[in-house]
């Protein structure tokens, strides 16, 4: 079976930090490109960071470059975002995905 399984949301105020992990199983998580993905109340599905099969070539969008950090660990099939200077626009749902699967998500708020 596999599995998905965020972690590490939380309630936040505006500049600190969090990180997320995201522990897959039931599949090669190796084999995979792994994406964050996340959805604020209301609103669709915003992708936020891609890292490819090794780790070596991470994708992030605008509204978080510079900011966040994607990275994976193949041995702990554990994939994590490391997300500083936090905003309350970062309030989400977020979820981690390789695209054929989906997490259950964790949510992160951003306020003061």
């Amino acid at each position: 079976e596999v599995q998905l399984v965020e972690s590490g949301g939380g309630l936040v105020q505006p500049g600190e930090s969090l990180r997320l992990s995201c522990a897959a199983s039931g599949f090669t998580f190796s084999n995979y490109v792994m994406n964050w993905v996340r959805q604020a109340p209301g609103k669709g599905l915003e992708w936020v960071s891609s890292i490819n099969e090794g780790g070596g070539t991470t994708m992030y969008a605008d509204s978080v470059k510079g900011r966040f950090t994607i990275s994976r660990d193949n041995a702990k099939n554990t994939l994590y975002l490391e997300m500083n200077s936090l905003k309350p626009d970062d309030t989400s749902m977020y979820y981690c995905t390789n695209l054929h699967y989906w997490g259950q998500g964790t949510q992160v708020t951003v306020s003061s």
